[in-house]
């Protein structure tokens, strides 16, 4: 608990909220705009419209947000050399889980404040019928977790790497993935974490070529994909501790 307080006084002082909420306004300003003056019909269909949208927007651009937060919080290390001071006053093992705790709590805080202004949005906005709550806890749930599993893979990346670039690159190339997976095969997608965003739709969409009109509707879960990606994040977890702990500083 210690090593995770030192980790939010370090991060405070670097201002890791800034680029957060510089990103969320962004991405909330691009998806809600496009769905201003909706028709009768979408109004009909709003819920299923906008948790269709947002995950390609997280597809787009959280993977980018994940590489900075990771990359925010071990660049200070590597510029200061201090992981093996560190490593005097605690345990390795320790120091990576409170960084990606940390970590984490930033990106939940980032997913939880999108998920509201989506309720309020369409609230405000008078979609039909009450929020689907369990439609929105869906969604929250595999944005949670792929955002999380991203962003435990940069926060390996930025702490075996003293170079900062390459892990904003892999951020960059994640969210190029991330966008078009949304064209790849089911079966492909789930080999990429970046990927789930697209595998864990719970929404559909049919588009009439002819009339240029879309359809939006609720689909089942995937819970298989779900455990796919838990599988994911175990891995990832085991072994980029591993390779931490036992990395010369």
């Amino acid at each position: 608990m210690r090593a995770l307080r030192m980790e939010f006084f370090k991060c405070r002082r670097r201002r890791l909220w800034l680029p957060l909420i510089i990103m969320l306004a962004a991405q909330l300003a691009w998806g809600l705009y496009s769905m201003r003056d909706l028709s009768a019909k979408e109004l009909q269909q709003g819920w299923a419209m906008i948790l269709y949208n947002f995950p390609m927007l997280n597809a787009m651009m959280t993977p980018v947000i994940a590489a900075v937060v990771a990359s925010r919080m071990a660049d200070i290390e590597h510029k200061g050399q201090t992981l093996k001071l560190l490593e005097t006053v605690q345990r390795t093992g320790a120091l990576f889980d409170s960084k990606f705790v940390c970590g984490a709590v930033y990106m939940t805080a980032f997913i939880a404040v999108q998920t509201a202004v989506i309720i309020g949005f369409g609230m405000v906005n008078g979609f039909a019928g009450a929020p689907p709550l369990d439609k929105i806890g869906e969604y929250f749930a595999a944005t949670q977790l792929t955002t999380l599993t991203v962003l435990l893979l940069q926060m390996v990346l930025s702490l075996l790497i003293p170079n900062q670039m390459i892990g904003m690159i892999i951020g960059l190339l994640g969210s190029f993935v991330g966008l078009f997976s949304l064209f790849f095969p089911p079966s492909f997608q789930k080999f990429l974490p970046w990927a789930y965003y697209a595998v864990l739709y719970n929404t559909g969409m049919d588009w009439d070529e002819a009339t240029r009109i879309s359809d939006y509707y609720f689909i089942d879960f995937d819970w298989a994909g779900f455990a796919c990606l838990i599988v994911y994040f175990v891995v990832i977890y085991a072994i980029g501790r591993r390779l931490f702990v036992k990395k010369e500083v």
